[in-house]
């Protein structure tokens, strides 16, 4: 039956009827798919015919070309009927005036959650294009989720767009490109698509950088000629060595494509002329003994170049690609690249989750692929229950780079995690509450720091304490994205819940001063000033207050019913600072506060309060803004160590630095940074940040280091 013709002879209008693709595409569905869902295709393709009518893309082609490509590209997938019609329909949301309820009663729930989910937001608005780029990808990710066709879909999309991106404005081209390169590529090859990530790769560059694309494009071009004769020689030869021992195999010389040439001579800073001549190959057979098999006949014809050899069939890749990777000492020197795999390793190598095609996430299904990519897609639905749409975008960028370290558990289970993971990576990737307590680590049971680099092979053990939290500076070293999320949502939560302890405070305070206090302004009266703030409970107030984005002062004049310029005068008491405030209260780096200086307290929008000594230079600015000066006072006896400078000027010769060095050490006080500020031929000047207790303590350090003899003058640094 020719389904084609019947569909457009129901189309109204010639300019209907025309064919753009859809012939074809009736044709591959042909060979697969059953004939009711190579009408629900039809119907499809006449609703999307209709909705489109009209529009054009920028090449001047009928829009319903764009869908009808897509969708062929999923039928050359062999995706199921709903995939393409929702490929066909991807953009009838976004791009027409169809409602969503119209194509969900024309279609179902189904197809229409996938055209939702595939459609942009640019209903909504947002701050910036930034922000809807982002908010975008995460509700594509969150419906990929639930169902792996939105990506499939969205990959397909992207594919055909990047291939007809000269219609474009060059901005657009560069945008675009990028974007390519930097998310859907990669999340092809992590769904382990090989073909297509090759593809999107490949345009994504052309585009992004198109004379370094057409220099190597010309190279590849050039070589061939040469390289044909060559891997024809390679080819025979290891054909003959199969036959002799029997195996059955197919052999091909492979082709490199121009982005992989290009990262390669980026990451090994190598020349055109020598990643160009690297010979590749492919042995395929029929099953995995016989790839260890043949993998010695291969290094019993040429050697194997030392630290090349790679058993991704033991361990294979986080997306489920497995072979054998060796590279050999081919004829005169020239490497050859060989890799050595089963048929069925070679279809999940090349289509990954389209190989053993499952249609929903849950589905129980043991094919390697889809396993990882389940394991993947959970991994991503936890990280996105925190932080904004650009955190999780820029998470789930760190995420999409894996590249391959493998280490082991204490019980012997493979952990694989990106390159360049620390043992805090481990720890979170263990999970959630095992890196949040983590404390120690041991490293193939020897103890080493947490930023510790892991490599392939190692055990890894993590120590954990009850009641420890993550460090913030754990921030500065983590590569995963699950790390850095959990890290992130702790910090957010604890200063959340500093923030509410320490504008209680403050609220507290500013109503004693007015002769009330929390518990006499009471639950009515609290609730009437919520209402009136617009807040939904007292400890948002109290966050606000104590992060400086409310003033306390005037907060309290409004719970007690008077408005600013009331009678009642405050008495001024203040803020006792116990330095264990955490996040909410800081200490200015203009002149370093310690206990025992006279200070005072700025409320700064968003960071809490901001101790400044009083002789501190800086507090002329703030002096323009009184409402936001805050009394603070010392606690007796704080028990923490808080940062101070010193200058230190000395005799110009050598050993003076270690000489004060031993001094502050032996006066209890660590060293956080040391400068030279300023040379001269007879003397230098020498910049401390030292831990200290108190201007007690600071005053004991400068005298020991005064008294020293190649010192002339010690003082405390002042902004």
């Amino acid at each position: 039956m020719d389904y084609a013709a019947t569909i457009l002879s129901k189309l109204p209008g010639a300019k209907l009827r025309r064919d753009f693709g859809l012939r074809h595409l009736i044709e591959s569905l042909e060979e697969y798919m059953p004939a009711e869902q190579i009408e629900l295709v039809e119907r499809a393709y006449q609703f999307g015919a209709k909705a489109h009518d009209g529009q054009t893309r920028r090449s001047g082609e009928p829009y319903i070309s764009h869908p009808v490509a897509v969708a062929q590209i999923l039928a050359d997938m062999h995706m199921d009927g709903q995939a393409i019609a929702a490929a066909i329909l991807h953009d009838v949301i976004e791009d027409t005036d169809t409602r969503l309820d119209e194509l969900r009663d024309s279609f179902g729930g189904e197809i229409a959650a996938l055209v939702d989910s595939v459609s942009k937001l640019d209903q909504i608005q947002f701050h910036s294009r930034a922000e809807a780029q982002a908010e975008s990808f995460r509700k594509m990710i969150l419906a990929m989720i639930e169902d792996i066709r939105v990506i499939l879909v969205k990959l397909a999309d992207r594919l055909h767009n990047m291939s007809t991106l000269d219609a474009m404005p060059r901005d657009k081209q560069l945008r675009i490109a990028r974007e390519t390169l930097e998310i859907y590529a990669p999340i092809a090859n992590r769904l382990g698509i090989n073909w297509m990530k090759i593809e999107l790769e490949d345009l994504g560059m052309r585009y992004l950088h198109p004379y370094r694309y057409r220099v190597i494009e010309k190279a590849v071009r050039r070589s061939k000629g040469n390289q044909r004769q060559i891997i024809k020689d390679i080819s025979d030869r290891f054909e003959k060595a199969l036959e002799a021992e029997g195996i059955e195999g197919q052999v091909a010389g492979r082709e490199k494509h121009i982005f992989s040439i290009y990262k390669k001579m980026l990451e090994k800073k190598r020349s055109l002329s020598d990643v160009a001549d690297v010979y590749a190959f492919r042995i395929i057979v029929s099953d995995v003994s016989t790839c260890y098999r043949v993998l010695g006949i291969v290094h019993g014809i040429y050697k194997p170049m030392p630290g090349r050899f790679k058993d991704y069939i033991a361990i294979p890749r986080i997306n489920g690609y497995q072979s054998l990777h060796t590279t050999l000492f081919g004829p005169e020197g020239l490497p050859l690249e060989v890799q050595i795999r089963t048929v069925e390793m070679e279809r999940v190598a090349d289509s990954g989750v389209a190989a053993h095609w499952q249609y929903k996430a849950e589905d129980k299904s043991t094919a390697t692929p889809q396993r990882r990519a389940r394991e993947w897609l959970a991994h991503l639905a936890e990280i996105q229950k925190s932080g904004s749409s650009e955190e999780f975008l820029e998470s789930v960028k760190v995420d999409l780079f894996p590249d391959k370290t493998y280490v082991f558990t204490p019980t012997g289970e493979i952990m694989p995690l990106p390159k360049g993971s620390t043992t805090v990576d481990f720890a979170y990737a263990v999970h959630t509450d095992v890196g949040d307590r983590c404390v120690a680590a041991k490293v193939d049971r020897i103890l080493v720091p947490l930023r510790t680099i892991l490599r392939s092979g190692q055990t890894v053990e993590i120590i954990t304490a009850r009641g420890a939290r993550p460090n913030p500076n754990w921030l500065n070293f983590v590569g995963t994205a699950k790390a850095r999320t959990a890290i992130r949502q702790h910090m957010k939560s604890m200063r959340r819940s500093e923030s509410v302890d320490l504008g209680k405070r403050l609220l507290d305070r500013s109503l004693k001063d007015l002769d009330s206090s929390l518990r006499k302004v009471g639950k009515v009266r609290m609730r009437q000033a919520l209402d009136r703030l617009s807040l939904a409970d007292a400890e948002a107030l109290f966050e606000q207050i104590g992060l400086g984005e409310r003033l306390a002062p005037l907060t309290a004049r409004i719970l007690i019913g008077e408005e600013e310029g009331g009678q009642k005068q405050a008495r001024g008491s203040s803020l006792v600072i116990a330095g264990t405030e955490g996040m909410v209260v800081t200490y200015g780096k203009c002149c370093y506060p310690i206990p025992g200086d006279d200070v005072m307290g700025y409320l700064s929008a968003g960071r809490g309060v901001v101790v400044h000594r009083n002789s501190c230079g800086n507090l002329s600015k703030f002096r323009k803004q009184p409402e936001k000066w805050l009394a603070v006072s010392w606690e007796h006896d704080i028990a923490k160590d808080f940062l101070s400078q010193i200058r230190v000027d000395t005799v110009n010769r050598a050993g003076v630095l270690a000489e004060v060095a031993a001094t502050l050490a032996d006066s209890d006080s660590n060293i956080e940074q040391v400068s030279v500020t300023n040379r001269q031929d007879d003397s230098t000047e020498l910049t401390f940040l030292l831990t200290v207790k108190d201007r007690d303590h600071l005053a004991r350090i400068m005298r020991n280091v005064r008294k020293m003899q190649n010192v002339f003058r010690v003082t405390r640094d002042s902004a």
